[in-house]
């Protein structure tokens, strides 16, 4: 077993689709419609067979579920980096918003930013053990 498909909810697909692949630097990997909405997912342009998609939010139940966690500063989703000071310096610089800079996590650096599509996501560093 292992994880092809994972997803993120979004309020608006075209938006999502722009910021994860203009601004995050991902690639789109499928785009076609599925009724009134699209199945949109993207990939890391490093490698690896797992997608993420854009799912629309809307079911009551889960935009419920994303303002809460929003609210309460909880990361929807983590994504790793090879360099996070480099990384956030990058995402600032092309206007993203950032409500936790560059912060020691025990094993882990991390910083937090909006995804202008309704969640917080948290980009990752592992600590250097030389």
């Amino acid at each position: 077993m292992k994880i092809s498909v994972t997803s993120i909810m979004v309020d608006d697909q075209q938006k999502a689709l722009d910021f994860y692949t203009h601004i995050l630097g991902f690639v789109k990997k499928q785009d076609f419609p599925v009724g009134e909405f699209r199945w949109i997912s993207v990939v890391s342009p490093e490698g690896g067979e797992t997608e993420l998609s854009l799912e629309p939010n809307v079911n009551p139940a889960g935009k419920t579920f994303q303002e809460a966690i929003f609210e309460q500063g909880i990361p929807f989703t983590a994504f790793e980096v090879d360099d996070l000071d480099a990384e956030y310096e990058r995402l600032k610089a092309l206007g993203v918003a950032f409500t936790t800079e560059p912060t020691a996590a025990g094993p882990v650096s991390i910083a937090v930013f909006a995804d202008t599509c309704g969640n917080l996501i948290q980009i990752y560093q592992h600590q250097s053990t030389e």
